[in-house]
């Protein structure tokens, strides 16, 4: 378990490297400290590629509004592209990026999908102050909140006491493992393989690659559970570890390589948010997109050498076909309100649509055979999450000892984990305003999203409401008399996304990580978004893999302009 450090607001680049750096000598591991950063940056800047201005006649299509679909237009842009961004939302861009207001005055809110960032995410934090957007420590972890499990409830102590006293029993385990706190168990599992790696190999970690180090395909053959029974835990240690940290839980049977990419660049210390909700980051993309003299954020670019970007919300890429002599891509789509289905010729497109989502586009021809499999196969997780406004925060209620300002509970139960704001982190000593407070009330994933997200709304509430009480002790029904709004996201019905997000099985990094991000249709159609990264089920993957695949089109319309 991490220790903590005071993390500033807004903090500057060396703030931010100085945090990483910390969070990896906690870890006993500085040696990954450069390697994290080159790989997480940003790839060169477009203009590197061409001057602005140069590509003005070269149409883009931009499939996706998402954090990948608006980098990708953002630096297309800057070289004259047209680009045509089709997004199949009617109302919002943002994709996974998706923050429920409460209130006209947006004082209310909560994050049903992303929610926060590490600061090794480069790409994340050059958009971040691009776009000049004010930060907030995350509160990952706190020691007020609670671990509930099977009927036994403990604060989350630093040193796992409560955990091995109360919990422990009722776990069939070794002496040495009950000997053990939790997270010392856990880090045995996630912490000592990695550090077994040499750091050349390691890198890989955060490298889309043909073929792997050895070591790395056989970190991709196991999924989790196998792992840990390779390792020596036993099958009690193994439960009470998936119970105590639900999110260990709901991902057993991923490939083990998956944890590797997050806990190589220290993805869970020192996290980050954005005052006033995340949907402000695809705002700030969405002003410097429509806006004619974005000069802020287009430092150095003549206003007329930008491109025109034109938004499409509310249409459906149903097919892509590549019939053209010239070789150029036609995107059919249509509306809700106008099911017929219309065509528009580009002369590239940049795909950012979620397998899950592109599985139901015709394709004419094929894409590649390997590819066509990926879009098939390739895990996205379920994931559900339930936003719900009180009228007051009974979780910071009482003594300093008492009081839950951020961090999470973990519990047995379906709703998982309860997740608490961290706005009011600056009253840790003191007592924070009694005002209405907005908790994440449920984030769950795999089977327990599944069969939460899908009861009806009413009997959903009335689950989440009672094992609330539960983990915080509270009388049976006395959370009825102070919620006041709610709003539930189960990821897997949301239409155009049909999952949370990518984690992959076993094997599937070996096989799909190069097939995925690669070109189709000779080189006219790219892809990006968190799927095909090397940061999955973060914004940073798309945001990264958005910039490349700019970086790409620009780097293959050289034989066009050449023509013009």
């Amino acid at each position: 378990m991490t220790s903590s450090v005071m993390q500033p607001n807004n903090p500057s680049t060396k703030d931010r490297h100085d945090l990483l750096y910390t969070a990896l000598q906690q870890e006993s591991r500085t040696e990954d400290f450069k390697n994290i950063i080159k790989l997480l940056s940003p790839p060169p800047d477009i203009t590197t590629i061409h001057t602005p201005g140069s590509c003005k006649y070269i149409k883009v299509a931009v499939l996706g509004g998402g954090l990948a679909g608006l980098a990708a237009a953002f630096e297309l842009r800057k070289l004259g592209f047209h680009v045509t961004l089709l997004e199949a939302e009617e109302e919002r861009v943002g994709g996974r990026i998706y923050t429920h207001y409460f209130d006209k005055d947006l004082n209310f809110y909560g994050e049903l999908g992303a929610m926060r960032f590490p600061v090794s995410h480069e790409s994340t934090w050059h958009y971040i102050d691009l776009f000049n957007l004010n930060t907030r420590p995350f509160i990952q972890t706190n020691e007020n909140a609670f671990i509930y499990v099977r009927g036994e409830r403990v604060r989350n102590d630093p040193q796992g006491r409560g955990v091995q006293q109360c919990i422990y029993p009722k776990f069939d385990m070794t002496k040495d493992e009950r000997n053990t706190p939790w997270f010392d168990l856990e880090d045995s599992v996630f912490l000592d393989p990695l550090k077994e790696i040499p750091p050349e190999i390691r890198k890989e970690i955060l490298q889309i690659r043909e073929n792997y180090h050895p070591s790395l395909d056989v970190a991709d053959f196991y999924n989790l559970r196998q792992v840990m029974e390779k390792l020596g835990l036993s099958d009690g240690a193994i439960e009470m570890l998936t119970n105590v940290n639900p999110s260990t839980g709901g991902f057993l049977y991923n490939s083990f390589f998956e944890f590797l990419m997050e806990t190589y660049p220290a993805s869970f210390s020192y996290l980050y948010e954005i005052p006033g909700g995340l949907a402000l980051l695809p705002q700030a993309f969405l002003n410097a997109l429509l806006h004619d003299m974005p000069m802020d954020c287009y430092d150095g670019i003549s206003p007329m050498d930008l491109g025109k970007v034109s938004l499409k919300l509310g249409h459906r890429v149903m097919a892509l076909s590549q019939h053209r002599v010239d070789g150029g891509v036609s995107v059919h789509y249509n509306t809700k309100d106008d099911p017929v289905i219309k065509q528009e010729d580009f002369d590239f497109v940049v795909c950012t649509l979620p397998f899950s989502s592109l599985r139901r586009v015709e394709l004419f021809p094929l894409f590649s055979s390997k590819k066509m499999q990926a879009i098939r196969i390739l895990t996205y997780m379920s994931a559900q999450k339930t936003a719900s406004l009180f009228q007051d925060r009974f979780w910071e209620r009482g003594s300093p000892e008492e009081r839950i300002i951020g961090g999470a509970s973990k519990t047995d139960l379906p709703i998982n984990t309860v997740w608490y704001p961290s706005d009011h982190g600056d009253f840790v000593d003191t007592v924070p305003p009694r005002i209405p407070g907005v908790l994440l009330s449920s984030y769950n994933w795999g089977q327990d999203a599944v069969r939460l997200g899908n009861i009806p709304d009413n009997i959903r509430l009335y689950d989440i409401l009672r094992q609330l009480e539960a983990v915080h002790g509270l009388h049976r029904g006395s959370l009825n008399y102070l919620l006041q709004d709610y709003k539930t996201v189960h990821w897997n019905t949301e239409p155009w996304f049909w999952g949370a997000f990518s984690f992959y099985s076993p094997s599937e990094n070996r096989l799909f990580s190069k097939v995925s991000i690669t070109p189709e249709y000779n080189n006219r159609v790219f892809f990006a978004g968190e799927h095909v990264s090397v940061s999955r089920a973060w914004m940073q993957g798309s945001l990264q893999t958005g910039m490349m695949a700019a970086n790409d089109v620009a780097k293959a319309c050289k034989s066009l302009l050449s023509n013009l």
